[in-house]
């Protein structure tokens, strides 16, 4: 059987719907219908776009049941994380723009406030709609606004994050009017199942209790729980139907944890069951109680996609894939990705030194850990989405011994930052920081993109901060991490793959020896110390005036050396040195004295904010005395201060001015000061 045999011909109810207020007349025959088709609109599209998938495939119902009942956007829907958003996106006035998803100029890939009035809050990071939902029906209710509703969808792995749970102990204290729908699927890290030190169950104590409410009672329907909110809320329904039968109280024996902090518990709910579904939001909807409720629905990811089902990441996020087998597109490129090189890496490390252990903060696929997993789960830690606990957590490891390597999106050790700073930098504990996707992300866009670290960690006293700028560097930086004991160090690194042998050799220069093979072990660097990886010939730059020097760290020396090669080809009097600076911190201050000393013109070239590495490569400078006498021109190249939307991490390379042209430009305006503008990210 193929999995687009249930795939409808034609999409008669969703043909009819633009907006919210479509819904509001259908019946449930129809609601059903539509969530089919819907479904079916998913899986068409994301076949041709890829992006995440399976999450949106889980809350077609919900989606459906949520706007036929509420009155979008004034009831606000606030979806965490708004990966699950697609559906929401398709019957919300975008289904026309839905085959731009994740690209440039196009539709972005989670909920955003300026794209639309129905998207009420963004949540490309988690755990954060309950905390928004209450801000919004306060807000409200200070400002005499009709009475409303504030509705918050969150996911079984983001209300594992600390934020999720200081909102609920605050929303139960303020009995603050709004509604949670936690939606548990039972997928709490990505991919679940990862071998670990907790073994390959959901990376969450509270997975494991919302499961045992599930497993432990039937799932409630509409005629249990409306004899149970009459009962509850004697006030409110004197009108409720007296032919309802009597039920025992579904709610006695679970969501204890949820009544404790305030709310009011329903469910379990099957969250694929629109007849129950439908009428029980329809209940909540009218109470006229400021208690905060908690809606737990049960449901599938990937639902109704059979391929989705039967993965074992449930096709979380895809290539582009054939709908009639689930099949994704392979990439055109054979290079192993620059996360399973890191990983592979640090297993090296870790048979070699069995104080090496792995933490991921629910993403262990997306860092690497999964495949660390698989050879040393007893040295593996998920410890669900809570950046911030993965950090002193690895404080901890590191006060006894062992040499914690915390795995972390860029983007997402914004949230662990007081914890760098007091738990780990403040006490110089040796904790090896791995923050991938560094840079532009491509896809993903603004809410992922990992800029800002180099210049939020530059200001921490006692830190290391390195970045490779190849696979070979970052073999060499995950073992000088294990060897470092002095104290704290950063690695980060983009996502990307390898640049392979032949590069290496030609564009780099690595001698890689009789066998022309990328080494698989990595050597321990020392620390602070960069390289030249390019001087100039003796017949070029003769005069100081005539010479530059390009400064990087990280993967942005790639386009310096092209940059190189082509200005050399249009002056045969300029002579262009490159050099790859490898730490941050501390700074090769030879290096950069080296560099100032004997060039007119220094390029710096980062794949970060204003704040990073230029500044401190400048500060330096201005404070060596180097600028004093006019004879050097430094132009750091940053990204620059604007959110690049989604596109792919050349289109974002290029927004932000940072490939090979724009370091060219840079170069040979300063070096003949030619009036002319030099093409820069808005143009």
């Amino acid at each position: 059987m193929a999995a687009d045999d249930d795939r409808p011909l034609a999409k008669p109810i969703l043909d009819k719907v633009n907006t919210p207020s479509d819904l509001k007349g259908m019946n449930m025959r129809d609601l059903k219908q539509l969530a089919h088709e819907l479904r079916w609109e998913v899986i068409e599209n994301v076949s041709k776009t890829g992006g995440h998938f399976s999450s949106s495939l889980g809350v077609v119902e919900l989606t459906v049941a949520l706007h036929h009942v509420f009155d979008a956007p004034e009831d606000d829907i606030i979806w965490d994380v708004s990966h699950q958003a697609y559906c929401h996106k398709i019957i919300t006035g975008r289904r026309d723009r839905f085959p731009t998803l994740r690209q440039k100029d196009g539709l972005s890939g989670f909920c955003m406030r300026k794209e639309s009035p129905f998207d009420s809050f963004g949540a490309g990071h988690s755990s954060t709609s309950i905390s928004a939902a209450q801000g919004m029906s306060v807000a409200k209710s200070m400002l005499n606004k009709r009475r409303n509703n504030c509705i918050a969808v969150i996911g079984d792995g983001a209300i594992t994050g600390g934020m999720a749970y200081e909102a609920m102990n605050s929303a139960g204290y303020l009995r603050s009017r709004m509604i949670v729908v936690l939606n548990d699927n039972a997928q709490v890290s990505l991919p679940t199942g990862t071998p670990s030190a907790g073994g390959t169950v959901p990376a969450s104590q509270l997975s494991t209790y919302t499961s045992k409410l599930l497993v432990s009672k039937p799932f409630q329907d509409f005629r249990t729980f409306a004899k149970n909110f009459n009962k509850l809320l004697p006030g409110e329904i004197q009108d409720l139907n007296k032919r309802i039968d009597e039920y025992a109280r579904g709610i006695v024996s679970g969501g204890t944890l949820f009544e404790e902090l305030g709310f009011y518990y329903v469910g379990p709910v099957d969250g694929h069951d629109l007849d129950n579904l439908v009428p029980i939001l329809e209940k909540l909807r009218d109470s006229s109680d400021d208690k905060p409720i908690l809606l737990h629905i049960k449901t599938e990811k990937g639902k109704g996609y059979a391929p989705a089902e039967q993965a074992s990441d449930k096709m979380h996020g895809v290539a582009k894939f054939d709908i009639a087998t689930g099949k994704q597109q392979q990439s055109k490129t054979h290079a192993p990705s620059l996360t399973s090189i890191f990983a592979n890496a640090l297993i090296d490390q870790a048979t070699e030194d069995r104080t090496v252990v792995g933490i991921t903060a629910a993403m262990p696929g997306g860092t690497g850990m999964d495949i660390f997993g698989r050879r040393f789960p007893k040295r593996t830690f998920d410890v669900g989405i809570a950046e911030q606990h993965a950090m002193t957590f690895a404080a901890g490891m590191a006060c006894e011994g062992l040499k914690p390597f915390v795995c972390i999106y860029s983007t997402f050790m914004q949230r662990a930052y007081d914890q760098v700073i007091h738990d780990v930098a403040i006490q110089n504990l040796p904790v090896r920081m791995i923050l991938d996707r560094a840079g532009y992300v491509g896809n993903d866009g603004p809410t992922h993109h990992g800029y800002h670290d180099l210049a939020y960690m530059g200001t921490v006293p006692n830190l290391t901060i390195m970045s490779p700028s190849d696979e070979i560097e970052l073999r060499n930086m995950v073992a000088t991490a294990a060897a470092f004991n002095q104290g704290p160090i950063v690695l980060r690194y983009p996502r990307g793959t390898g640049y392979g042998a032949k590069k290496l050799q030609e564009l780099f220069g690595y001698d890689l020896g009789e066998s022309g093979e990328v080494p698989t072990k990595g050597v321990v660097l020392p620390i602070g110390k960069g390289r030249i990886i390019r001087k100039p010939s003796a017949t070029r730059g003769k005069e100081r005036r005539d010479r530059v020097a390009i400064l990087t760290i990280g993967t942005r020396l790639h386009e310096a050396l092209v940059a190189a090669i082509e200005v050399e080809n249009l002056n045969q009097n300029i002579g262009v040195t490159v050099a790859d600076a490898r730490f941050m911190k501390p700074l090769d201050i030879d290096l950069v004295r080296q560099l100032a000393d004997e060039n007119s013109v220094l390029v710096t070239v980062e794949e970060g904010t204003i704040g990073g590495f230029g500044d401190h490569v400048l500060h330096f400078l201005a404070l060596d005395g180097a600028l004093d006498d006019g004879n050097l021109k430094v132009r750091p190249m940053v990204m620059p201060d604007v959110n690049i939307e989604a596109g792919t991490q050349y289109e974002q390379y290029e927004e932000a001015a940072l490939n090979a042209k724009h370091i060219e430009a840079i170069i040979l305006k300063t070096l003949t000061k030619r009036l002319q503008r030099v093409p820069v990210f808005t143009e």
